[in-house]
């Protein structure tokens, strides 16, 4: 979490894995299995950094910031409801790194055209990350390893997790009313957005978007790998980048982040080690089994409590082996509770560590007691409304 003198996460995974076999530990042909089970998911997570990267080199997010700018208008308020739309979108879509790392950029520039104040914007980049991440197994990672263990299909996967998402996303946008309503009753400055230049919208791109989604759905249909769809829609924007000469084949691979797929291969050897030597017997009686209302709150509350202590990454690694024989709900369970949960600490999740920097980056360090107050306010409530949108949706459409 802290990578030192900004090492990338695997110089530190790497080596405990290979030390962990070393000892035995798990042994090499365990760890061979975890990482042949975890292979399609990594492959999956490369394709859809690719993806967005290329997006990101096409405009689509500068058009995003312009058509904010324009809608918003210069007041706050409304700018915030676009920041909504954009990033819960865009978290759905093109996963949680995409708002990260490429969104909240282009919002720190919006805000500062407008001359509004960022604050309530660039929080909201954070926590839908986080909690916009339910609706679709591309989302987040997290989502593509519940996905594997859930044994659902596309489609059902996301028809499960649409009124939990919406549920998650409207408890925030609430209390972000209240808890910024300083900084969103801010003098409107109308006269900003008059200046802002248009970007075109990468009609192209937009297209391969769709299709590549309405990809993963068909592919799951006939009973094919999703990750193929995510390969071929990256690879239609890349040939095409790379024909224009807009992107370098180097540009590609770095943008599909290895040392960071190599850390969740790590990671993953790491935590089977820890399942299999004493942490799973010692959490199996704090999961209860069942789908009823109150063993999915318990559920979701404990993934929560596990995602603030040790990160939602190792902490869907260590729960998923344990709820599966619960059935898809408590999987679903699980990851309502890693990632609305990590909106609770700094370390929650690896994407917020990275929001912490890119802020950092800014010369706007946010402040720890402010970002604990507005999670006290949004994760346990956001839990419960997410929870009982599933268990409803469990009732009425089965897993």
């Amino acid at each position: 979490m802290s990578r030192p003198r900004d090492r990338p996460e695997a110089v530190a995974a790497v080596p405990a894995a290979a030390i962990l076999i070393a000892i035995g530990a798990i042994s090499g042909s365990r760890a061979l299995a975890e990482a042949r089970q975890l292979g399609p998911v990594i492959g999956f997570l490369a394709a859809i950094l690719v993806l967005a990267h290329l997006c990101d080199d096409d405009g689509l997010f500068q058009a995003c910031g312009g058509w904010m700018a324009r809608a918003g208008a210069g007041r706050p308020g409304r700018l915030l409801a676009q920041v909504f739309v954009i990033a819960s979108v865009t978290t759905a879509v093109l996963s949680l790194d995409a708002t990260v790392v490429l969104l909240t950029p282009v919002v720190f520039a919006t805000a500062a055209k407008l001359d509004v104040r960022a604050r309530p914007q660039v929080y909201a980049c954070t926590h839908l990350a986080n909690s916009a991440s339910l609706l679709l197994p591309v989302s987040n990672l997290t989502n593509l390893l519940a996905f594997a263990a859930s044994g659902l299909a596309f489609g059902r996967f996301a028809a499960l997790m649409a009124v939990p998402w919406l549920a998650a996303i409207g408890v925030e946008y609430a209390v972000f009313g209240r808890f910024f309503a300083a900084d969103l009753h801010q003098r409107p400055r109308p006269q900003r957005a008059e200046r802002i230049e248009d970007a075109p919208l990468p009609v192209f791109t937009l297209t391969v978007v769709a299709l590549t989604l309405a990809g993963f759905a068909a592919a799951s249909a006939a009973g094919l790998n999703p990750a193929w769809a995510a390969f071929a829609g990256a690879a239609v924007l890349a040939v095409r980048a790379l024909a224009r000469r807009r992107v370098s084949a180097v540009a590609l691979v770095r943008a599909a982040d290895v040392p960071f797929l190599l850390f969740v291969l790590a990671l993953g050897i790491v935590v089977k080690a820890l399942v299999s030597n004493g942490l799973g017997r010692a959490l199996t009686p704090l999961l209860p089994g069942g789908t009823s209302l109150p063993a999915l709150l318990a559920i979701a509350a404990v993934a929560a409590a596990l995602a603030n202590v040790c990160n939602n990454l190792p902490a869907v690694l260590v729960l998923l082996p344990l709820a599966m024989p619960s059935g898809a709900g408590a999987v679903l369970a699980v990851l309502l509770g890693v990632n609305i949960g990590p909106n609770l600490t700094y370390t929650g999740s690896l994407a917020t560590l990275l929001w912490r920097r890119i802020l950092r980056q800014h010369g706007s360090a946010p402040d720890l007691g402010e970002f604990t107050r507005l999670g006290l306010l949004t994760v346990p409530a956001g839990l419960v409304v997410a929870v009982l949108a599933l268990w409803a949706g469990l009732r009425l459409i089965g897993g």
